[in-house]
């Protein structure tokens, strides 16, 4: 998608400070950090919702979240994280872009 700014992100054309890639998702720092560590994993695949997601889509953000689990000591969340997946403009979803935010290095606000 030409106007996704995550597109772009993946096609190189915006610098993103990454912390894992492979040939399926790319994780990266938020530029508008809300904890102190805030990360993204993005699906190299451009969908919005989760409600587009067919079977293949699942298995694929079945592995992001396994990989989040996979390297979260390494990225600092040893004590614990969050994920949250925002859906839709009236949930607080700014990129049309499935996303999982990765939460953590502090202790967080509940709510």
């Amino acid at each position: 998608m030409e106007n996704c700014i995550f597109c772009n992100i993946l096609a190189g054309k915006i610098p993103a400070s990454k912390v894992y890639e492979d040939g399926e998702m790319l994780v990266f720092k938020d530029i508008a950090p809300v904890a102190k560590i805030h990360l993204l994993c993005i699906p190299k695949e451009h969908f919005k919702l989760l409600s587009e997601m067919d079977a293949g889509r699942a298995a694929l953000v079945g592995r992001m979240l396994q990989t989040i689990a996979e390297h979260a000591p390494a990225w600092g969340l040893e004590g614990g994280y969050r994920l949250v997946v925002n859906q839709g403009e009236a949930a607080g979803q700014t990129v049309p872009h499935l996303h999982i935010h990765i939460l953590g290095g502090e202790t967080l606000p509940w709510g």
